[in-house]
């Protein structure tokens, strides 16, 4: 499963509006220009996160977009469902075999609970210990 911009530009909205949370609505324009991504994109995937009321918007010279829960309430998985789609890296097919669809779905299953299980706050919050080792995978 391959997230795309839509998810990765999607999630630093989220993250952006996570950390600045309490600070009043933020522009799409200053997110844009802090991390150096088009507004206009930026634009396209703020009305499916308002859609799904995670976001708020606040009209006139001062608006912006504020989270509509706190950032502890909201999932990566509710995110990136929004923006991607059902989360499905493999799809499961009843006629395959037995050990193959078992290995599908726990993976499936494995990928759901990550995003499930990561808020929006620790995503915000996290801090880099440089103690990750990083690894290519490829399915």
């Amino acid at each position: 499963m391959k997230i795309s911009t839509k998810g990765r530009y999607g999630l630093t909205i989220m993250m952006a509006l996570a950390k600045k949370s309490g600070e009043g609505p933020i522009s799409l324009k200053s997110i844009a220009k802090e991390h150096d991504l088009s507004e206009h994109y930026l634009e396209q995937l703020i009305a499916p996160l308002r859609n799904a009321m995670l976001v708020k918007s606040v009209r006139g010279a001062y608006g912006g977009y504020m989270l509509a829960k706190d950032a502890k309430d909201i999932t990566v998985g509710d995110i990136i469902r929004v923006l991607e789609g059902p989360i499905s890296p493999v799809e499961v097919l009843d006629d395959e075999e037995p050990a193959k669809r078992n290995l599908w779905i726990k993976i499936r299953d494995a990928v759901k609970d990550v995003l499930d299980n990561t808020t929006l706050e620790d995503l915000a919050t996290f801090e880099d210990k440089g103690d990750q080792e990083y690894y290519m995978f490829y399915i």
